[in-house]
């Protein structure tokens, strides 16, 4: 049965029909696809990025990692920024807000100069933009003055925000790189500067897969290869945990800085966990590139029947609720172990939880040959590395509650759902 929910929200200052957007890259790099996309339901582009430069593309450019017989578990995209001439591509943007009023139009610029930043600034404006997102993150560009190499310089992210910001009243969004160990002091250089926003995150660097013929990494260019960007759904918990961080940091919360979450969205389950962290949107690519732009129709179902099924209304009812439950790992109540519990009518006796109790945790399960069944001994810590390799849903779910201290008056939350 469909339902129908208020999925709209409101992102710095622009209503959005719903949080799903296409983010900056191969999936909305001209008129006809972003046209494509609108009218399948998606509330909004980034469309991608323009520079003055504009990109000499090298074949192929593709590779994907897989596990189990899993195929896009993660995507290597060596492609910069667009190929098209800057005019053209804000030709694009024109006709599409022309088009399209209704949708949400972010121009997604990348400069090598203050200059620069600034005249892309201003034809984003002449074209129409709602919005207007610095790509400071793309890991793959061919010059140092571009992309991840700006990124991760806190100095250099605030002075080419000032150099937009100087250009034009549209709102500015940041877009960060992950190749860092914290994305705080580029994002807060980027306060400082004028944005209002942050995206987070753009792909992590990688080698995803060797070519054993030519020694080298795939894709294979002419004998040869280079370290890249790498996206889809293995990249997911990385990109969550920055845009935790990113809604937590009390110097951004003070400044109104809004989250854009980007990274391994799939799923209305895996937009939901970014809205829940804080992001007021999510941002797609790899899944388009992998299923279409129709996977926006399930999104869209998916989320407001979970809104239907938990009495939520409106999308900003839920945005952040997760985040106060997300502690430092000295605030986790150590005080007890909860053991696994073993439902043998659903156990298929294949021996995986004992094999990797045995090989890679506290031989904690011994093993019974004549019934073919685990059975738990004395040396158990409550890890759940059981739980998590069973290939039986709830066959092993938590058991009986060991307290290694004094038991509190009231027993520990314990999760519910396995899925």
């Amino acid at each position: 049965m469909a339902i129908k929910k208020d999925l709209s929200i409101d992102y710095l200052g622009v209503k959005c029909e719903n949080p799903f957007f296409l983010s900056s890259s191969p999936v909305g790099g001209n008129y006809d696809m972003v046209a494509k996309s609108f009218e399948t339901g998606w509330a909004g582009v980034f469309f991608k990025t323009v520079g003055i430069f504009v990109a000499d593309e090298c074949s192929p450019r593709f590779d994907n990692t897989n596990k189990e017989g899993t195929i896009w578990l993660g995507f290597k995209n060596m492609e910069q920024i667009s190929d098209k001439p800057t005019e053209k591509n804000f030709e694009f943007m024109y006709r599409l807000k022309r088009d399209f009023p209704e949708k949400v139009l972010v121009s997604t610029i990348m400069g090598s100069s203050d200059d620069e930043w600034y005249q892309l600034a201003k034809m984003s404006e002449q074209a129409g933009a709602d919005l207007i997102e610095g790509n400071f993150s793309c890991p793959q560009m061919t010059s140092h003055a571009m992309g991840s190499d700006v990124g991760s310089d806190p100095k250099l992210v605030e002075q080419y925000t000032r150099a937009v910001v100087k250009a034009t009243k549209i709102p500015f969004i940041a877009k960060m790189t992950p190749n860092i160990t914290t994305m705080e002091p580029p994002a807060r250089g980027a306060a400082k500067g004028g944005a209002k926003g942050v995206s987070a995150i753009n792909t992590v660097k990688s080698i995803t897969n060797l070519d054993l013929d030519n020694f080298t990494a795939m894709p294979v260019v002419n004998g040869v290869s280079s370290i890249s960007g790498y996206s889809g759904a293995a990249v997911r918990p990385i990109a969550l945990r920055f845009v935790a961080n990113l809604c937590s940091d009390p110097e951004l919360l003070k400044k109104g800085i809004q989250i854009s979450g980007v990274g391994g969205v799939e799923t209305w389950r895996d937009a939901l966990e970014f809205l829940l962290l804080g992001a007021r949107n999510v941002q797609v690519t790899t899944a388009i590139m992998q299923y279409g732009y129709r996977i926006v129709e399930d999104m869209i179902s998916g989320l407001s029947h979970w809104m239907d099924e938990r009495g939520y209304d409106k999308v900003d009812d839920f945005v952040g609720l997760a985040l106060p439950n997300i502690i430092p790992a000295e605030d986790l109540d150590r005080s007890f172990q909860i053991l696994p519990a073993f439902d043998n009518k659903k156990c298929v006796g294949c021996g995986r939880c004992y094999v990797s109790c045995y090989d890679g945790g506290h031989q904690a399960i011994d093993w019974n040959e004549r019934k073919r069944r685990p059975e738990l001994n004395d040396e158990c810590v409550g890890c759940h590395l059981c739980l998590n390799v069973c290939p039986v849903q709830n066959c092993i779910t938590p058991g009986e509650i060991k307290w290694k201290r004094s038991p509190k008056k009231k027993a520990p939350v314990v999760q519910k759902s396995f899925d």
